[in-house]
C-alpha cells in the first residue's frame, strides 16, 4: 500500500505563503496522478489541485487558480503545493492522495473518490 507523508503546514498570515509538500514511500510516484485536497471543521473534503504522472496536465479549483501552483519531482518523490496571497477560508487540513489509474490525465471529477491512496494530512492555518 504506498504511503503518503504531507509536511509544510502551519500558522500564517493572510497574504503569506507555505508550500506543502507530499512524500511517497514504498511506491514510485512517477506512475501516479497526485491530487491535493483539503478539508475545514464542518465542511466536506474538496478537491484544490491535481497533476498528472509527467506534470503535463494540472488542474485547479476555482478557489485557488492564480494563487496556487503544483509540481513535481519524480526524482524526490515529492509532490509540492506551493500557496501564495493565503486567505483566512484557505484554513484547512490538507490532503495528498494518489492514484495510478489516470494515464496522461487528472481525474476526471477531481473527487475523493477517484484518489485511492492518502496521507495523514497536514494543519493548515491562515490568521492573523
Amino acid at each position: 500500500q504506498p504511503q503518503l507523508v504531507e509536511s509544510g503546514g502551519g500558522l500564517v498570515q493572510p497574504g503569506g505563503s507555505l508550500r506543502l509538500s507530499c512524500a511517497a514511500s514504498g511506491f514510485s510516484m512517477e506512475y501516479y496522478a497526485i491530487g491535493w485536497f483539503r478539508q475545514a471543521p464542518g465542511k466536506e473534503r474538496e478537491g484544490v489541485s491535481c497533476i498528472s504522472i509527467s506534470g503535463g496536465r494540472t488542474d485547479y479549483a476555482d478557489s485557488v487558480k492564480g494563487r496556487f501552483t503544483i509540481s513535481r519531482d519524480n526524482a524526490k518523490n515529492t509532490v509540492y503545493l506551493q500557496m501564495n496571497s493565503l486567505k483566512p477560508e484557505d484554513t484547512a487540513v490538507y490532503y495528498c492522495a494518489a492514484d495510478p489509474r489516470y494515464g496522461s490525465n487528472c481525474p476526471p471529477t477531481g473527487t475523493r473518490a477517484d484518489f485511492g491512496s492518502w496521507g495523514q494530512g497536514t494543519q493548515v492555518t491562515v490568521s492573523s
